[in-house]
């Protein structure tokens, strides 16, 4: 056994304990979403069968189909509601020089430090005042506008890392500002952009406090506020339901993890380096 074999079984061996502990509430959340639902309050750990059908009743019987739809628009458009704003303002604060520039820092850092629960009675008035209460769109601009100032930081120290002089080439080809910028600049920026498009639309596809103030009706609720109904004022929890619901929750941020994973991995690399 090599000397590098050795190492990588070690240091497996040591995180085993992390690994099992992240990953139990997985498992009890399968196991209990394939049990019967004689069976769930049980105290065996697997099923005498396993009951796929409890995704069936639950797609029924939760209106988890709406639920999901309201949660991809969400999530998608807050996303690219933050980029569009995002990236020039990013590119703007690293490319360019101006007074008020390190204020500006500043406030983007400071607003990270407020809770959305802290202004969410002002968010709420806001949105009344407009008639917006009690629609998906609302929570939209409220989570894309919340995304900007941690967007800007991420893509600021990205773009950092990109050469100068590869925009001034395309000058010097007679392309302008702008042509150089879609051109050259953000083709080499598609990691960080897929980096921070993951956070931002897991961001979205989790908040709880917001969705909560904002919408009353269940044709507008998001996954957490739908999951959540599901266990709040029941006189009787069905909890195969449940977790069918929070596993299928999880599947799409799972898949959009995998699928950018290699953007990820080479995005954070990026931000390290200066």
């Amino acid at each position: 056994m090599s000397r590098k074999l050795r190492r990588s079984l070690w240091c497996w061996l040591a995180l085993s304990p992390l690994v099992v502990l992240t990953l139990f509430p997985f498992a009890v959340m399968i196991v209990t979403a394939l049990k019967p639902a004689t069976e769930v309050l049980s105290p065996t750990w697997w099923p005498s069968r396993l009951a796929w059908e409890n995704f069936v009743t639950m797609w029924a019987a939760t209106n988890f189909g709406p639920a999901l739809l309201n949660s991809l628009y969400v999530g998608v458009a807050s996303t690219l509601l933050a980029l569009v704003v995002s990236i020039p303002f990013a590119y703007a604060l690293d490319r360019f020089r101006f007074r008020g520039q390190g204020a500006l820092r500043q406030f983007l850092l400071v607003t990270q430090m407020l809770s959305p629960i802290v202004v969410v009675i002002g968010l709420f008035r806001i949105a009344a005042a407009l008639g917006m209460v009690d629609t998906v769109n609302s929570i939209t601009v409220i989570y894309g506008a919340f995304a900007i100032a941690f967007t800007v930081w991420m893509l600021q120290s990205y773009f950092a890392t990109i050469p100068r002089d590869l925009e001034e080439a395309a000058w010097l080809e007679g392309a302008s500002r702008g042509q150089a910028l879609v051109r050259v600049f953000l083709p080499l920026a598609v990691p960080a952009i897929a980096v921070t498009a993951i956070f931002a639309f897991i961001n979205a596809w989790n908040e709880f406090v917001i969705a909560l103030t904002m919408l009353r009706s269940q044709d507008s609720y998001t996954l957490p506020i739908q999951i959540f109904s599901l266990v709040a004022g029941r006189y009787t929890i069905e909890w195969h339901h449940v977790m069918a619901a929070s596993l299928l929750a999880t599947i799409p941020v799972a898949v959009i993890f995998a699928w950018l994973q290699r953007y990820l991995v080479k995005g954070l690399g990026l931000g390290a380096v200066k």
